[in-house]
């Protein structure tokens, strides 16, 4: 079935790369799924308000609001898709993150809504009818989410989507809270206990919960949260793959929404190499990722002495810091002498994490004494590098 949906609605399908394709997959999940939340909240919407359970009314309205999601994001969507212009020249991807905002605060609302019904019910009891049609609304509601939460992740995974995932564990959350409030109307139906405000309660709770937990997610990128770890890695790899490179740091990765990426880096090469040798080394590597990972990348040369003196300060130096906290290290070593054979100025860089437990001069300090161990009476100018990302070690 969503093979057939795939090769139906989405031309082009293995071409995942494209962004015309990905939005075709993107389009295919909301319409399939507004369509279908609208189905099973019409469905046990009818079925709640005839037994009077307050609990399968909450579940409809929490397929409502699912649908309401789906809706808002598929505008986000199209309103992401519009290409870069003068006034917005790294595109417009970020309205997908402001549609998944509205949504959150759609849901949170609708929750609390649905805890406030579920409390008067509790203060105030009465009894719903139980029936053939309540479990059938159930069960559809629960073979159908089953359904919904296949068709997301396969499409998550064809074309690597984190949205298209976090809609599968959405469905998969609801298929959960369905099978609760079947269990509540059947232990209501069948004890003394009535669990109907109880449990439509506690559908109120998984939804505001689910609202935050939502909001977090689209608020994150909006800040600009720590990238993708793979992505980093593989950003880092591949410039370290190319011949004449030494090293790389000082990587930033901006995210204007997905698909929409931009970075810059340092790339250290061999001093001696000319530069239109360097040049043309790092922009075949922009080239590369633009063309390979839709990344578009500044790199900047950072030109290394490679003399044995230079090369061994440095190699010492990163043990040395490591001492001090093993998450440091430092690059861009060089060596200045004055006309004094004993002046030198040592100037280099020191990447920091931002939970260090000291502060950038106390790092200095520690940095430069390091440094005058094999260096002494060495001026040093250090430079503290924060905020940037590297690989996992």
């Amino acid at each position: 079935m969503v093979s057939w949906l795939v090769r139906t609605f989405v031309r082009d399908s293995d071409d995942v790369g494209n962004p015309r394709v990905r939005a075709s997959y993107g389009l295919l999940s909301s319409m399939t799924c507004i369509v279908l939340n609208l189905v099973l909240c019409a469905a046990k919407g009818l079925v709640g308000v005839l037994s009077g359970s307050v609990s399968i009314v909450a579940d409809a309205v929490n397929n409502l609001s699912d649908a309401s999601s789906n809706i808002v994001s598929l505008v986000g969507f199209k309103l992401a898709s519009r290409p870069a212009d003068q006034g917005h020249p790294y595109g417009h991807g970020r309205y997908e993150y402001l549609a998944g905002m509205l949504v959150s605060v759609m849901i949170i609302l609708v929750g609390v809504e649905l805890g406030r019904s579920s409390i008067e019910r509790i203060m105030s009891p009465s009894p719903a009818e139980f029936g053939v049609a309540t479990v059938l609304a159930l069960l559809l509601s629960i073979g159908v989410k089953l359904w919904m939460a296949h068709f997301n992740r396969t499409l998550a995974r064809h074309i690597d989507s984190v949205t298209l995932e976090a809609t599968a564990v959405d469905s998969r959350n609801d298929v959960i809270t369905s099978s609760a409030v079947l269990v509540a109307a059947i232990v209501s139906a069948t004890t003394p206990l009535d669990l109907d405000g109880w449990m439509g309660l506690a559908v109120a709770a998984f939804i505001v919960w689910s609202g935050f937990g939502l909001l977090g997610d689209t608020v994150n990128p909006l800040l600009g949260d720590t990238p993708n770890e793979q992505l980093v890695q593989r950003v880092h790899d591949k410039i370290l793959s190319y011949p004449g490179v030494l090293g790389t740091h000082d990587l930033l990765i901006h995210d204007y929404g997905p698909g929409r990426q931009f970075a810059s880096a340092h790339v250290q090469m061999n001093a001696d190499t000319t530069v239109r040798e360097s040049h043309r080394v790092l922009d075949q590597i922009e080239r590369d990722l633009l063309e390979q990972d839709n990344l578009r990348i500044v790199l900047h040369c950072d030109p290394v002495e490679m003399d044995a003196g230079g090369r061994d300060l440095m190699n010492w130096l990163n043990v040395r810091v490591r001492q001090i906290d093993p998450r440091l290290s430092v690059h861009d070593v060089d060596t200045e002498h004055g006309r004094d054979s004993s002046d030198h100025l040592v100037t280099l860089d020191v990447v920091r994490p931002d939970d260090l437990g000291m502060s950038d001069d106390e790092l200095r300090e520690r940095v430069c004494a390091a440094v005058r161990e094999r260096v002494p009476e060495a001026r040093c100018q250090i430079t503290v590098d924060s905020g940037y990302v590297s690989p996992a070690k």
